[in-house]
């Protein structure tokens, strides 16, 4: 009875803005719960992560039907997705550390191959702490200035999660739009000069039909910005562009 009255808030969820709000108020140590699992550490809103894990929670109440079970287990199948994803675009991996050889050999004494055990993880750890906190301050930044330069075209950054393609076609022809944009200087130009897409030049150039050009515009603008600006860590969420 519960499962079907979550279901039904998620179905009311879809189309009521208030009701969202309160869906992800009351999800809200659910949504961190699974994003910590899945990045195997304890994860806060001050993280990044999160930011991650809740916009995945957002696009599975948008995808979710009863046809697919119980909300929850989509969901969290969703968020970890993406926090797995998210993990491995940005090649979060411990630096090396140097230590003696024979502590791989077996020629330590054992009291003296636990210390440099316990040498190791102490640095690995406060080196990888390290890593992550300028990795999300460099992520913090990167969405800042995207933010500031979208808000330009009238959109919100965080309004891609809404508008990004699903279907393996669709993200195609979205792909071929944002190629032919950023390897056209002049039509790049003229897109930040007037604030639209050059409709004509980009559908003879692309061969994108214009319904699709106009149903995703704003994801198409976004990412031409994106890969045509300097946006290191954004941009590899976009290499499946360069792909196709």
């Amino acid at each position: 009875m519960e499962h079907n009255y979550l279901e039904q808030e998620v179905i009311a969820a879809k189309t009521d803005e208030q009701a969202l709000n309160a869906l992800v108020e009351n999800h809200k140590q659910w949504i961190l719960r699974c994003a910590s699992e899945a990045a195997h550490r304890y994860i806060t809103e001050s993280d990044d992560e999160w930011s991650v894990a809740l916009l995945a929670f957002l696009a599975a109440v948008r995808g979710y039907d009863t046809e697919k079970g119980s909300f929850r287990g989509f969901a969290g199948v969703v968020i970890r997705r993406r926090i797995v994803d998210y993990i491995r675009v940005e090649g979060r991996r411990a630096p090396e550390v140097a230590v003696t050889p024979g502590a791989f050999d077996g020629e330590l004494e054992e009291e003296e191959a636990a210390g440099v055990n316990l040498e190791v993880q102490s640095r690995v750890a406060t080196e990888s702490m390290a890593a992550d906190a300028d990795l999300g301050a460099r992520t913090r930044e990167e969405i800042m200035e995207i933010q500031a330069t979208l808000q330009r075209y009238g959109f919100s950054f965080f309004d891609l999660t809404e508008c990004s393609p699903k279907a393996e076609k669709t993200k195609r022809q979205c792909a071929y739009a944002v190629l032919s944009l950023t390897g056209n200087p002049v039509m790049l130009n003229q897109l930040r000069h007037t604030r639209m897409l050059p409709m004509k030049e980009l559908i003879d150039l692309s061969g994108v039909p214009r319904k699709t050009l106009d149903r995703y515009r704003r994801y198409i603008i976004a990412a031409a910005e994106i890969l045509s600006g300097d946006y290191p860590i954004l941009s590899a969420y976009l290499d499946y562009v360069r792909k196709v």
